[in-house]
């Protein structure tokens, strides 16, 4: 069973930056798209970034501009680069296939906080 591990959270002041980090333990990746979710304190779960086998790259009005998607398809791995955080961004980030088909991980939680 293919599971995948999600890192790079943290607590970051407005305007800061975070990277996360996605590592899947199959090669789901290499020919499928992925998906960076997240899901904030009573709300649900949603796409934020997401990226296609071939690299197109499509993110959500919400963090356009300052997040940025990437993939390894090699090391089955992706990444999300995440700028000018504000407490809008603050939830728990999970990486998936897009669609997801894949059990999801624990998470990474993102705090925005001065």
């Amino acid at each position: 069973q293919v599971q995948l591990v999600e890192s790079g959270g943290g607590l970051v002041q407005p305007g800061g930056s975070l990277r996360l980090s996605c590592a899947a333990s199959g090669s789901i990746f290499s020919h499928a798209g992925m998906g960076w979710y997240r899901q904030a304190p009573g709300k649900q779960r949603e796409l934020v970034a997401r990226i296609s086998s071939g690299g197109s790259t499509q993110y959500a009005a919400s963090v356009k501009g300052r997040f940025t998607i990437s993939r390894d398809n090699a090391k089955n791995t992706g990444h999300l680069q995440m700028n000018s955080l504000n407490s809008e961004d603050t939830a728990v980030y999970y990486c998936n296939a897009d669609p997801p088909f894949v059990s999801w991980g624990q998470g990474t939680q993102v705090t925005v906080s001065s």
